[in-house]
């Protein structure tokens, strides 16, 4: 349950990493909402889920797929640009993410 949790915790991070780059310093109310909120519970997830899982491996993990989120959402949108190369580079974060559940004693 944990590693769901945590998994979770990570989408919520590009949720909340997302809406802060759209509430404008603040200055917009529906997405520095979604922020507020959305940070609270992928922090939430996050301490959470670090009760069975250690700190390094969560933390990566966690970091991890928020990073993998959000710059895929943003090519997806057209806020960054797409290459190749940055999609290899994603999948290539995604695989270690996905290598340490593999190798972890959690």
């Amino acid at each position: 349950m944990s590693w769901i949790i945590l998994i979770v915790s990570g989408i919520l991070e590009a949720v909340w990493a997302t809406a802060l780059g759209k509430s404008e310093g603040f200055t917009k109310l529906g997405p520095s909402i979604v922020f507020g909120v959305a940070l609270l519970a992928s922090m939430g997830g996050l301490a959470w889920a670090m009760r069975d899982i250690s700190t390094g491996t969560a933390y990566a993990v966690w970091v991890g797929i928020g990073a993998a989120l959000t710059v895929t959402w943003a090519m997806a949108t057209g806020d960054e640009s797409f290459s190749i190369v940055r999609m290899l580079l994603i999948l290539g974060l995604v695989g270690c993410v996905v290598g340490l559940k593999l190798v972890g004693h959690d």
